[in-house]
């Protein structure tokens, strides 16, 4: 993230070249990490563990459904909409695969992209509802050709084919695939570095922060815990929902006509408070598990 910041206050990534870095993620390089990693761990013993990843998931989004209702009330309409969106979705597309790559390995994306099915779902269907009156075929059709979505498809439907991919391909699928690791937190640190420090306090970011980073992760954590849930899925699942604010939050609420200015806000110090607070959430696993 220090590198996406520096070169952005440099002069040498620009807002345009960013965008263009955030497509090759979402459209190229996760499907690719995505793809890899059900080739490599998909047993019946990590499909029966990945349900269990996707109980959990849909349990979560039942979770936020829930606080969305009660959290937010008091707070100015054009904020909530922002809030209620990142409660809704995160920032596990970037961050967190990032973070289980360097944790779990490949058989953490294979769970989290299992588990981030739900999440998907609603980000583009009751989540986008927020911002505008999109048709309902158009928020499906966003949905289902989502490229992380197909990968997911395609990957499984790869293990049950009667033919292996030819060796070289695989690779070079796999050497795509590990630019996930590194590329996402350097666009997370090139959009930190657009937020004006002077503007960035305001109650409302941290009292997201506070639930999001702490308060949700810890609920799922003793619930997972007191369910005996296997650790490994129970660290991917606790650390997934643990992430920031999802970096596209801002730039729906432009496209739409919302607050972006408060949505870069949220972005910026669920962010950096979460760098505080993920260490500290993989530590507490590792000791507790």
């Amino acid at each position: 993230m220090a590198v996406g910041y520096g070169i952005t206050k440099g002069g040498l990534l620009s807002a345009k070249a960013r965008g263009e870095f955030t497509n090759l993620v979402l459209y190229v390089f996760l499907p690719c990490s995505i793809f890899t990693a059900f080739q490599r761990g998909l047993t019946p013993e990590t499909m029966r563990l990945g349900m269990i990843a996707l109980i959990v998931a849909c349990g979560l989004q039942v979770l936020v459904f829930i606080l969305n209702k009660f959290l937010y009330f008091w707070i100015p309409p054009g904020k909530r909409i922002i809030l209620k969106y990142t409660t809704i979705t995160n920032n596990a597309n970037f961050m967190g695969f990032t973070v289980l790559a360097g944790i779990y390995g490949e058989i953490g994306i294979l769970y989290g992209s299992i588990f981030i099915i739900p999440m998907r779902i609603l980000m583009w269907t009751s989540g986008l509802s927020l911002y505008t009156d999109l048709e309902t075929k158009k928020r499906i059709f966003i949905l289902v050709t989502h490229p992380c979505m197909i990968a997911v498809v395609i990957g499984i439907g790869a293990v049950y084919a009667p033919f292996e991919l030819p060796v070289f391909l695989m690779d070079a699928i796999r050497w795509v695939g590990d630019l996930t690791r590194v590329l996402p937190m350097i666009i997370v640190g090139s959009i930190l570095s657009g937020v004006k420090l002077k503007e960035v306090p305001d109650i409302h970011c941290f009292y997201y922060s506070f639930f999001r980073l702490i308060v949700i992760p810890a609920v799922m954590f003793v619930a997972l815990d007191l369910l005996n849930v296997d650790p490994i899925v129970t660290g991917v699942t606790v650390l997934m929902a643990a992430m920031p604010a999802a970096v596209v939050t801002a730039a729906l609420a432009e496209k739409y006509g919302q607050d972006a200015a408060f949505g870069s806000k949220v972005i910026f110090v669920s962010t950096v408070l979460s760098m505080v607070t993920l260490p500290l959430t993989a530590a507490a696993l590792t000791w507790l598990l």
